[in-house]
């Protein structure tokens, strides 16, 4: 029992001193190298759409911290069964830490942003000090010591080693004891601990400080005047309804689902975008400075995000600032497919090795599409993709909102599938017509006689014509309609409704400009957006 407690606290304390030493080699590399998240990203590649609806709907935007939290519990015990192996077997348990390094060192150079060999550094290194500090604490528990003939005081001598836990309690004739060197291994874990905690910590340090020039760019961004600002939103856009979502989200609030376990953060003075492929009369590499310097426009956009269930969070509108891309594009001489353009899809890419496919028709009809370099007045926040991201209003954000964008090349759909596209989402998507039901939350207990219901409906670039309510089974009633600021931004709605006592069922649906009316269908997000209609149950006292 005492040799598995101490094998398994020696494969603990060496695993912690892999991951230390990775973090702290990652520094040198880049963050994104580092085993947890070089695992995490390649779990995130290779999990199948169900489940990666599943956890977006269990966890929210929780989905990358609980992954992490899972890989290192994971870790920690094959760690400790490494540990308890290596009692018997020091040269097989400590193998099998190099062996993890070994997968680590796989999935850093596996990935699509992968800079290569030198990715493999951080899991490999960090491997090697696991494994030989896994050797060195179990040679140390299991050395033998010498008992006084008197007081039976421990102290350290040459002689053959046993196996961890041998009690010894007999001393031989020569005064030696082959007993448990209890001090010497307490007091080894102990420094190798905390050895492994300052190279952690250093090397949490060092990332952070990688990302400074980053942080220091952003903030001495000045964004200019647009050129063509967004006209003022109408004064009934925002309901004073208690429990409705604003009619702006706030980007402390707007969500976020992408892949990224690590947030890029990339300095605005060397980013740089390069546009080319096919139909590109004149390829061009621009700077966040020529952006600056070209005419911006101003426009609210809804963005929605295709995990978003019915009724669900992943929705959001807010005031973008950036360059038009179509303007951009055809300064490059791209044509689109339906005025003759061989290229009928646009690739963007990420820094991060996301690539993501959008429709060249529908980037170049006039609608606002754009590189978007501000946030509701602010630089883009790096979770929300500074320096530059993509914002085309009308799709979902996977064939779309292209975030750390960098760069952008022409194509065609039946040449290249994109990230999402090779995990079986569909090549176009554009986001249907939905509405939602902000309050009374689901199970409330509002007072019998009049409760206003109100929620927000959308169906960017074709504008919401209509919503209806209904109780229970009973007619659908038409709700009253907030002014529209612009047919790309949500709109919100309310109705009084007099309620009786005892249990309801209140079902929204949403008509848009183009008269279709949102489906009773019930579908999940695969392949290319859910549908149905939004509901809620209420007991009225």
């Amino acid at each position: 029992m005492r040799g598995s407690l101490t094998g398994g606290l020696s494969g603990l304390v060496a695993g912690f001193a892999a991951l230390a030493v990775a973090e702290l080699v990652s520094a040198a590399v880049r963050p994104e190298a580092g085993p947890v998240v070089a695992v995490g990203g390649a779990a995130i590649d290779r999990t199948p759409p169900a489940v990666k609806d599943w956890a977006i709907r269990e966890f929210g935007t929780n989905d990358k911290l609980v992954l992490q939290w899972g890989i290192l519990a994971v870790l920690a015990l094959f760690a400790v069964a490494l540990g308890v192996l290596a009692v018997r077997h020091r040269a097989v348990g400590s193998a099998g830490v190099l062996l993890f390094g070994v997968v680590g060192a796989w999935a850093a150079t596996g990935r699509p942003d992968s800079t290569g060999f030198t990715d493999a550094l951080p899991s490999v290194v960090g491997a090697v000090a696991g494994a030989v500090l896994l050797y060195g604490l179990v040679g140390r528990a299991a050395r033998p010591v010498r008992r006084g003939p008197a007081r039976g005081g421990e102290a350290d001598v040459a002689g053959e080693p046993q196996a961890l836990g041998t009690s010894g309690e007999q001393p031989g004739d020569d005064g030696r004891n082959p007993g448990w060197n209890r001090r010497g291994f307490v007091v080894a874990t102990g420094a190798a601990a905390a050895a492994s905690a300052g190279a952690g910590v250093l090397g949490r340090v060092l990332n952070d400080v990688r990302g400074k020039d980053a942080v220091a760019s952003r903030r001495r961004i000045r964004l200019p005047a647009p050129a063509s600002a967004a006209a003022p939103v109408p004064a009934g856009a925002g309901l004073r309804v208690p429990g409705v979502s604003a009619f702006r989200t706030a980007n402390k609030d707007f969500y976020r689902v992408d892949t990224a376990l690590v947030v890029p953060k990339v300095d605005a003075d060397t980013w740089r975008l390069r546009i080319h492929g096919e139909g590109v009369d004149r390829p061009v590499t621009v700077s966040f400075d020529d952006l600056l310097r070209r005419r911006l426009i101003e426009r609210d956009i809804t963005l929605t995000c295709v995990s978003n269930e019915v009724g669900g969070p992943y929705v959001g509108n807010a005031r973008w600032l950036g360059v038009p891309l179509a303007a951009l594009l055809a300064e490059c001489g791209v044509e689109p497919p339906a005025r003759g353009g061989p290229a009928d899809q646009l690739v963007a890419r990420s820094v991060d090795g996301m690539t993501i496919g959008t429709p060249v028709d529908d980037v170049m009809d006039g609608r606002d599409a754009m590189l978007a370099l501000g946030m509701n007045g602010e630089p883009l926040s790096f979770a929300h993709g500074f320096p530059v991201r993509m914002v085309v209003p009308g799709l979902y954000g996977y064939v779309s909102a292209c975030k750390w964008i960098e760069d952008i090349e022409l194509t065609t759909f039946d040449a290249y599938d994109p990230y999402w596209v090779k995990r079986d989402w569909a090549r176009k998507a554009p986001i249907k017509t939905q509405s939602r039901i902000d309050t009374p939350k689901p199970f409330a207990r509002p007072k019998a006689g009049t409760v206003t219901v109100a929620g927000v409906a959308w169906a960017q670039h074709r504008g919401i014509d209509r919503v209806e309510l209904r109780v229970d089974d009973g007619p659908w009633q038409r709700a009253e309609l907030a002014a529209e600021d612009t047919r790309d931004t949500w709109r919100q709605w309310s109705f009084r409704w007099r309620a009786a006592p005892g249990n309801h069922t209140l079902t929204v649906r949403a008509t848009d400009r183009t008269g279709r009316t949102q489906t009773a269908r019930r579908t999940r997000t695969v392949p290319d957006g859910a549908s149905g209609r939004h509901s809620v149950v209420v007991t009225v006292t």
